[in-house]
């Protein structure tokens, strides 16, 4: 039952990067990523109420990172629920904490779909089979799946990067916020492992720095050669011949192909629609919401003004919206579990992935 957690620490060490997520005899622990990357450190999750903490103010992040941390949370929650002895029977108990423990965190960041489908599934899985076991199986089982993904996202990417390709990333989509390889980064770590000489431009990613902070951070440790960019300094790079492809995640992909990502995202691919510079997107095929006919209809976490103002800005009103949406008719291919989704986004996503069954789920 330990072999999701086990696995993810043995790639990540492989990366030379620590684990988001442990989970180790019934125990969540969870990085501390907001510590990142002057300290690692590791939060104890004790309750839904330290999850719910976590996921909120992005300790862990990454849609498929806190889709696992859900996951686990919600399955240490129904183990504490059947070792208290409530006086209610233990399925109704259980239930209870599905449903109450599964809507706090589901609320505790509304846009990344990935939080919500593995809510869902461990609701699934608690109805056909009301035990507590039965829900740690089905955490671990999202754990392994999430690691499988990333290196398949890997291998199905590993082509669009050529030798001597300069990369532009946005954000973390990284070992950081998944379970092992990342989303964005598992072509460029494979490559890397297979000696392909690549440069990676990595921009800050404003307001919280998820650039410079936490992609830089584990790409050099990995041994990655990058330079780090102001989030302006794009246009110019590009307009310059110095990008030849921008790789992202997504924490949503409408039926539509319109993709949901970190704020600023939009401004690359409009940037490299301009230039003719691929624009490409990694995600799992639990990213995709075929519920959400298009990005329109998703909703935009919006957080604290502080966050743009920091200690640097007078103390003005601020605008802060966590994503942004691209259209499909921006986005170059979709890399998947699966392999390349490219336009149209809607039809080919809707081929890709409809034999998995995976779209069902949403």
């Amino acid at each position: 039952m330990q072999a999701a957690a086990q696995e993810g620490k043995r790639v990540n060490l492989t990366m030379n990067t620590p684990a988001a997520i442990l989970w180790e005899q019934g125990r969540l622990r969870l990085l501390d990523q907001r510590q990142l990357p002057g300290k690692v450190e590791y939060l104890p999750i004790e309750d839904i109420a330290a999850a719910v903490q976590a996921i909120a103010s992005l300790a862990v992040r990454g849609a498929p990172a806190i889709g696992i941390a859900a996951a686990y949370a919600l399955a240490a929650a129904a183990q504490r629920s059947a070792a208290a002895g409530r006086r209610r029977s233990a399925e109704t108990a259980l239930q209870a904490v599905l449903q109450r423990d599964g809507d706090a965190l589901i609320a505790a960041r509304p846009t990344a779909v990935n939080l919500r489908w593995a809510v869902e599934r461990l609701r699934r899985r608690g109805a056909a089979e009301p035990t507590a076991a039965a829900l740690v199986d089905e955490a671990e089982a999202i754990h392994r799946e999430d690691a499988a993904a990333c290196r398949a996202i890997g291998e199905h990417g590993r082509g669009c990067i050529k030798a001597g390709d300069n990369v532009l990333t946005h954000c973390n989509a990284g070992a950081l916020a998944v379970s092992e390889l990342g989303t964005a980064t598992a072509p460029l770590y494979l490559n890397h492992q297979a000696g392909v000489p690549f440069h990676v431009y990595v921009d800050e990613t404003r307001p919280l720095f998820q650039g410079a902070r936490l992609t830089a951070w584990e790409l050099a440790r990995a041994g990655i050669g990058l330079t780090l960019i102001c989030d302006s300094a794009a246009a110019s790079l590009m307009a310059a011949g110095k990008i030849d492809l921008v790789i992202v995640g997504a924490d949503r992909i409408a039926a539509n192909g319109d993709v949901v990502n970190k704020i600023g995202t939009l401004s690359l691919a409009v940037l490299a629609a301009h230039f003719q510079v691929p624009f490409y997107v990694a995600c799992p095929s639990s990213t995709l919401d075929w519920s959400a006919a298009s990005g329109a209809e998703v909703p935009i976490e919006e957080r604290a003004e502080q966050e743009v103002r920091q200690e640097h800005a007078a103390l003005v009103p601020a605008f802060n919206p966590a994503f942004d949406v691209t259209p499909a008719a921006l986005v170059t291919a979709v890399i998947t579990e699966r392999g390349l989704a490219k336009p149209p986004l809607a039809e080919s996503l809707k081929r890709l992935h409809d034999a998995s069954g995976e779209l069902s789920r949403h």
